[in-house]
C-alpha cells in the first residue's frame, strides 16, 4: 500500500492566480509558507520558513481565488506531484507542488477595508484533480454554475 498525503497550515504569500484552461477547467496557483521554530543550544528562538507551491482545480480553485488573499492562514490537504518540462535552453527542469484536495480558511490575513467572509468555508474536492495535459473538455452548451456566498451551507 502507498500513501501520498500532505497536510499544511500556513499563510498565503501572494494573491492566488486564478486561470481557466483551454478545456474550461478553473485552476489556481499560489504559494504557502510554513514556519518551523525551535530554540538553539543557547536558548535563542530560531525560525526556518518553508515555501510550498500549491495548485487547486475546479470549485476549490474558485473558492481559494475569492477568499484566500495574501496573508490569509489556510489549512491545505492534498498530494505531492512532480512535473517536468524542457526549458528554452534545452535543459530538463522539475517542480514539485501540492495538488490541493481540501482547504479550510483559518484566522487572520483579511485585507484592510474588505469585509471578512461571513463564515469560514471548508472545501473538499472529491473528484481527482486532472493533470493539465488531460483536462477534459466540457460538452458544447454546458452552463457554468455560479457560486453564490449565500448558497454555501457553512
Amino acid at each position: 500500500m502507498d500513501l501520498n498525503k500532505v497536510m499544511l497550515i500556513g499563510r498565503v504569500t501572494q494573491d492566488p492566480e486564478v486561470r481557466t484552461t483551454s478545456g474550461g477547467q478553473t485552476v489556481v496557483n499560489f504559494s504557502l509558507v510554513t514556519n518551523r521554530s525551535w530554540k538553539n543550544d543557547q536558548g535563542e528562538k530560531q525560525e526556518q520558513p518553508e515555501f510550498h507551491n500549491i495548485v487547486a482545480w475546479r470549485g476549490l480553485a474558485e473558492v481559494i481565488g475569492k477568499y484566500a488573499p495574501k496573508g490569509k492562514q489556510l489549512y491545505i490537504e492534498g498530494r505531492l506531484q512532480t512535473r517536468s518540462w524542457e526549458g528554452k535552453d534545452g535543459v530538463k527542469r522539475y517542480t514539485t507542488e501540492v495538488v490541493a484536495s481540501d482547504m479550510i480558511l483559518l484566522g487572520g490575513g483579511d485585507r484592510k477595508g474588505q469585509a471578512p467572509a461571513p463564515t469560514t468555508p471548508a472545501v473538499n474536492e472529491k473528484e481527482p484533480s486532472p493533470s493539465p495535459q488531460a483536462a477534459p473538455k466540457k460538452p458544447a452548451g454546458a452552463a457554468e454554475e455560479e457560486i453564490n456566498i449565500e448558497d454555501i451551507p457553512f
